[in-house]
Parts: C-alpha cells; sequence; structure tokens
C-alpha cells in the first residue's frame, strides 16, 4: 500500500531521525521526502510511504504525535510512484496523442498530484462538463467564476480542489481529493507550470486552431 503523509516538524538536527525511526517501527518503507516550505524553525515535508496492507492511517498518525513538535497535516492514499518524473512521461505522451491531449491530461492528474479525480468545464454559460477522470462524480462542482489563474481552496463538503484556468480552450480544469490536506501552494505551482507546458504543445495548438475554426 502506498500512502502519502505530510507532517510538520521542528527544523532542527534530529528531527527527522526520529521520524524515520516512528515509521520504521511501523513497517513503512520511505521511498520519497519532499520540503515544501521551510522557515521560522519549522519544516512542512511530504513523505510517501511503502506500508503492508492493513496499515491504519488513524495509528501511523497517532504514533508520529509521539515526536515533540509534529503536527500530522494529514495521511491518504497516493498511486503516485516515488523516484520518477511522471509529468514528463505524461507531457511526452501527449505529443502524440492527437485528439486525446485533453484527456490524457485530465486522466494522469489525479496520479500525478495524489488527488481523486480531474475534469474540466466550460468557461461560458451554460457550463457544461467537457471530460472528466474515471472517479469524478456525476455532477462536478464547477466552480461559479473562472479564476484568473490557478487557485487552490476547500468547498463546504470539505472536498479540497485547485481550479486552474485554460484560456486558449475557454476550459476550466479542476483537480479535487476529498482524503489528506488542503493543496499547498507548491502544488499549484506545479500544476501551474505543466498547464503552461501543455498549453504550448503542438498538439494543444491543433485542438485551439480546430475550436476556433468551428466558432467562426
Amino acid at each position: 500500500m502506498l500512502l502519502r503523509l505530510r507532517i510538520a516538524l521542528p527544523d532542527r538536527p534530529g528531527a527527522l531521525g526520529q521520524i524515520t525511526r516512528v515509521l520504521g517501527v511501523a513497517g513503512t518503507d520511505i521511498t520519497q521526502v519532499t520540503v515544501l516550505e521551510r522557515g521560522g524553525g519549522r519544516a512542512l515535508d511530504d513523505f510517501t510511504l511503502f506500508c503492508p496492507e492493513g496499515t491504519s492511517k488513524e495509528a501511523l498518525a497517532k504514533s508520529l504525535l509521539s515526536v515533540p513538535g509534529v503536527t500530522v497535516e494529514g495521511v491518504w492514499t497516493t498511486r503516485e510512484a516515488p523516484g520518477t518524473y511522471p509529468e514528463l512521461e505524461i507531457l511526452k505522451y501527449i505529443t502524440t496523442a492527437g485528439d486525446r491531449a485533453l484527456s490524457t491530461l485530465i486522466d494522469s492528474m489525479p496520479v500525478l498530484f495524489s488527488a481523486d479525480w480531474a475534469a474540466a468545464g466550460t468557461d461560458k454559460e451554460p457550463r457544461s462538463l467537457v471530460y472528466s477522470s474515471w472517479r469524478a462524480p456525476a455532477d462536478v462542482p464547477l466552480p461559479e467564476a473562472v479564476p484568473p489563474r490557478p487557485v487552490a481552496s476547500t468547498l463546504e463538503s470539505g472536498l479540497h480542489i485547485i481550479a486552474a484556468p485554460l484560456p486558449p480552450l475557454a476550459l476550466t480544469l479542476m483537480l479535487a481529493r476529498s482524503e489528506g490536506p488542503a493543496f499547498h501552494r507548491m502544488e499549484v505551482h506545479r500544476l501551474t507550470r505543466i498547464l503552461e507546458i501543455f498549453l504550448t504543445l503542438p498538439s494543444t495548438e491543433r485542438m485551439v486552431a480546430r475550436q476556433l475554426r468551428r466558432g467562426e
């Protein structure tokens, strides 16, 4: 079982060693550590863990609280393979995906960001769903207003989302997860860069050209 763990911890020598010892006792194997932010004597890290089947997320989080100064932001399931560069592989594939460029991007987003689902809807009224990944709900909560840039928020239902505009396609992309913490600003930045590259690919430019021709 592959889990993502986000914790805030003291930014001092020995703190990470205490955490790894606790995780080792729990039978987990740390495969990747990503530092999201540091400052004011604190750090926020994401850990990717291989865990024995049946590992309790609640018990794992509780065991980490034995380390002084540690706060567990979230523990949730991930499908992102550690130690790889999946966004590069996806972008490479999209260049030859033709008419499936957008759907390939959307299908890949949940894996890239340890999320539940992704979808894209039209910007103009009446808003309509264009494509969604396989775990998306039947009624995707498209944002009421198109954001000027990718932005993270948490809905009243507790669903964490990123809403990101795709201006050349007149679409808004949504990425959502129900488990774990809200999307961090580093995740928003990473998605922004992926979309910037996606919108410059020849396959995307051809999609835009076809859309413009249909609008004539």
